[in-house]
């Protein structure tokens, strides 16, 4: 199977204070039904209140990161069989977060 990553940048979700609880819990329902089924891996959301670092080639660690390089929002790590199933659970999560998702396959690893 394939494992797939669904995502969206934190600028993606737009919602007001009232509608917030009602996306928690769909969001929430989602996730617990991927786990039912067996699919779910990982999921979270970047700690954006945290600074990234960048450890380097040779070990050393400094606070700029990959000119361009951005990481925030939230995503979810699904194993799969077909990338259709895969687009059909980020429908899913689209609807439950009230805002479009990213779709990427992760590339064949044997040693994973």
């Amino acid at each position: 199977m394939t494992k797939y990553l669904i995502s969206f940048p934190s600028e993606a979700m737009v919602l007001t204070d009232d509608e917030f609880p009602a996306v928690v819990a769909e969001s929430h329902a989602v996730i617990e039904e991927a786990k039912a089924a067996g699919v779910y891996v990982f999921g979270g959301g970047i700690a954006e209140d945290v600074a990234p670092v960048l450890v380097s080639a040779d070990g050393s660690v400094g606070t700029e990161i990959y000119p361009g390089s951005e990481l925030k929002g939230g995503f979810t790590v699904l194993e799969l069989p077909t990338r259709e199933d895969a687009v059909e659970w980020a429908r899913k999560i689209a609807v439950a977060c009230r805002c479009p998702q990213e779709l990427r396959e992760f590339g064949y690893d044997a040693a994973s």
